[in-house]
């Protein structure tokens, strides 16, 4: 899904001054990073210079800004974006698409979905439709809406506010890492205004000291227990890719692992 950077200030030279401080870094920091010198940077930053895609590039490397925001800054600058998905050829859009539902359903019969930066569902295997099914979905195109809004998933999630306050932590990280991003900022807003949610940030987890977090899910006469891997796509320079990620549930012990392959095998 594309969006709207919504650039409070599409100024170059503010743009980049902005990315700067964002990372904490000095503008001789940066020049170190980049490659880039010192009085260039500067210069960039006042307007006395400008930039060319070539150093868009470096600085947004250095910056290790996200394709969507890269493309943003070349926007700002007055260029064009980077090609997108809209341009590719039609092999690689099914060579890509191909790779995805691979992964996807391979996972079977443990659940999988391809999701975006802010937990859009964009495709789920036979497994995962099942599972969310009988977990009692509202069928939400958001997941994280799906999981934290009052009803019948919530109800089934034994260790809701533990859960409920990770998945917020995840979003974010993505806020703070789309600064202009209006969209995952407003998905932020609505999910802490969720009853019962606001509270849960500022109250301690009751899991400190376990590895990892299972989610643990009542179904039926039986409590699944269940961690996530998230996957990304590497060195993309298209924001529609830059935003996918892959989530995958796997059981977090030999019980779960059984009542998942009696019922999806």
């Amino acid at each position: 899904m594309r969006y709207n950077p919504n650039i409070s200030d599409p100024a170059f030279p503010n743009f980049l001054k902005n990315w700067r401080k964002r990372r904490r870094l000095s503008q001789l920091d940066l020049s170190l990073q980049s490659g880039m010198s010192q009085r260039h940077i500067s210069f960039l930053e006042t307007g006395r210079s400008n930039p060319s895609r070539f150093s868009i590039s470096q600085l947004a490397e250095a910056l290790e800004m996200p394709a969507a925001e890269v493309d943003a800054m070349l926007l700002s600058a007055g260029f064009a974006a980077r090609s997108s998905r809209n341009g590719w050829d039609d092999e690689t859009q099914k060579a890509v698409d191909a790779s995805i539902d691979h992964v996807l359903q391979g996972h079977a019969p443990y659940p999988a979905v391809s999701i975006d930066r802010i937990w859009n569902l964009v495709k789920a295997n036979e497994p995962a439709q099942k599972f969310f099914s009988l977990a009692g979905a509202r069928g939400d195109s958001n997941l994280m809406r799906e999981i934290l809004a009052p009803g019948n998933v919530r109800d089934n999630i034994v260790n809701w506010g533990d859960t409920a306050r990770s998945l917020l932590r995840l979003l974010e990280l993505e806020v703070a890492r789309r600064p202009h991003d209006a969209e995952a900022h407003a998905l932020h807003a609505e999910l802490l205004a969720l009853d019962g949610v606001h509270p849960l940030m500022s109250t301690p987890s009751s899991n400190l000291n376990a590895p990892v977090l299972a989610i643990r899910i009542q179904m039926g006469n039986d409590i699944l227990e269940l961690f996530s891997l998230i996957a990304t796509i590497g060195m993309s320079a298209d924001a529609t890719l830059d935003d996918l990620r892959i989530e995958t549930l796997l059981p977090a012990n030999d019980e779960t692992r059984a009542w998942f392959e009696r019922a999806f095998s």
